[in-house]
């Protein structure tokens, strides 16, 4: 089960009930997540009977329609609606997960949705990502090369090196593996966690990049990587199906062949 960083001496109170309208006929029932800095109240546990017979069949579908018909004061993010913004992250039932890809059918009797664990939380469903896309653009994310481009033509690659950086180029930045991860819960001010460096490797693999020495001499160092333990949370709840904890330790890989 993730772990949750509460504000300071307080605790998960006991919310408001919503009870389903008379005649619904397809009862679901969901505790969410309450929280509003501004208001100097704990947090709490609402939880809301939803008729799924006149609502979609996920999770995002059944946040939506209480936000648009039982309780418009809740608050969380959204976009695509397809799993590829990664704007819906949330933990679902203990897991972190996209609210767009998980059926609210998945799991049995009341459905328990929080913020993603341990992070600040800015209202209700909504986490303060600010120090997690600090972290991902202090690896450069982009393509650094010295040499001039050839000409009237884009940098080539093979087929082969491009399916090198196809899967950790797929990463949509949800911050789901990250915020899975206990070394990133208790390091999150000096280690990067799993969706950055996952994103650092991604550069160090692609074979147009001319910056791989600077980029390994900026991974090296006792807590930016190797705050790593291969716990493996991070891989087992991805929701685009990569694998964070491999390409971190393909990373270590290559820092110690440039030992030798």
């Amino acid at each position: 089960m993730a772990e949750f960083r509460l504000p300071a001496n307080s605790r998960i109170t006991k919310g408001r009930h919503f009870a389903a309208p008379d005649g619904a006929t397809d009862i679901r029932r969901f505790a969410v997540y309450r929280y509003d800095p501004d208001s100097g109240e704990n947090p709490r546990m609402d939880t809301y009977d939803v008729d799924m017979a006149s609502c979609g069949p996920m999770v995002l579908d059944v946040l939506i329609k209480i936000k648009n018909e039982i309780d418009p004061t809740l608050t969380f993010r959204r976009s695509c609606r397809e799993g590829i913004c990664g704007s819906c992250a949330m933990n679902i039932d203990g897991g972190n997960t996209l609210a767009c890809t998980v059926t609210a059918e998945h799991g049995k009797g009341e459905t328990k949705i929080y913020p993603l664990p341990h992070m600040p939380i800015v209202k209700d469903l909504v986490p303060d990502l600010t120090n997690f896309y600090a972290q991902y653009a202090s690896i450069k994310p982009w393509l650094q090369t010295r040499t001039p481009p050839p000409p009237d033509q884009e940098r080539l690659q093979s087929k082969e090196d491009q399916e090198r950086i196809d899967d950790p180029a797929a990463c949509i930045l949800c911050a789901c593996c990250s915020t899975s991860c206990p070394s990133y819960w208790w390091n999150s001010d000096r280690y990067l966690g799993p969706a950055a460096l996952l994103a650092a490797y991604r550069w160090l693999v692609d074979s147009r990049d001319e910056a791989k020495g600077e980029r390994l001499d900026d991974l090296e160092d006792p807590f930016r990587l190797y705050r790593c333990h291969t716990i493996m949370n991070c891989t087992q709840t991805c929701p685009k199906g990569l694998n964070p904890a491999q390409a971190i330790a393909e990373t270590k890989k290559m820092l110690i062949e440039r030992r030798h």
